[in-house]
């Protein structure tokens, strides 16, 4: 079994942000549409939305980000991003799991449907926690079959990249730097393990 290393990523200007997520959203029920009210159930220790009228309890919980490092020998495939946020900055083919998927399933999904890549899904890699977003982050390492891509409508364009070339300046987010500092920290070392990390 792999160790875990847990490091911690604290950006002191965004630290004291409040959060991107908006917080007691449910306004109605989604089984009989009556209006919600925020109020700790019975047994529970927060505030849920309990339908007003049939009492169900709706939760709100963290979305899954899924993606994956391609590599092809000591290059790692970065997609150019052709929709918002972050248009035309570069990130790792990543998305939101779909319902009915694996987090492995969502990762290669990601990749085919953002890079046109065929790979093949290693370990899981990085496990990012974003609480300011509501947001957990999961990439997993790919091994590249071959260079033939072939970018979906949203990407630009794709690109492999040394180490030395890549534009740091013009990535994405920070749970895709944080991602690549890793990897290819890693790399270098000569051995891959799994890093769980918190984002500020």
């Amino acid at each position: 079994m792999m160790p875990w290393r847990l490091l911690r990523y604290r950006d002191e200007a965004t630290a004291t942000l409040p959060p991107m997520y908006t917080p007691r959203s449910i306004r109605h029920c989604k089984l009989c549409g009556a209006p919600t009210e925020y109020q700790v159930p019975a047994g529970d220790n927060r505030e849920r939305a309990v339908c007003s009228v049939c009492k169900s309890v709706h939760y709100e919980n963290p979305l899954n980000v899924v993606g994956t490092v391609p590599a092809w020998d000591d290059q790692v495939l970065l997609c150019r991003r052709n929709i918002e946020p972050r248009y035309g900055f570069w990130t790792l083919p990543a998305g939101f799991m779909e319902l009915g998927e694996t987090s492995a399933e969502g990762a290669q999904r990601e990749t085919i449907e953002e890079a046109g890549a065929h790979i093949e899904l290693l370990d899981l890699f990085t496990v990012l926690n974003v609480v300011r977003v509501g947001q957990l982050h999961l990439y997993y390492r790919a091994r590249l079959l071959d260079t033939e891509f072939a970018p979906g409508p949203e990407s630009i364009e794709v690109q492999l990249f040394r180490e030395e070339q890549i534009p740091w300046d013009e990535i994405a987010f920070r749970t895709v730097r944080e991602t690549l500092k890793c990897y290819f920290a890693d790399r270098r070392r000569g051995g891959f393990e799994i890093h769980c990390t918190d984002i500020a």
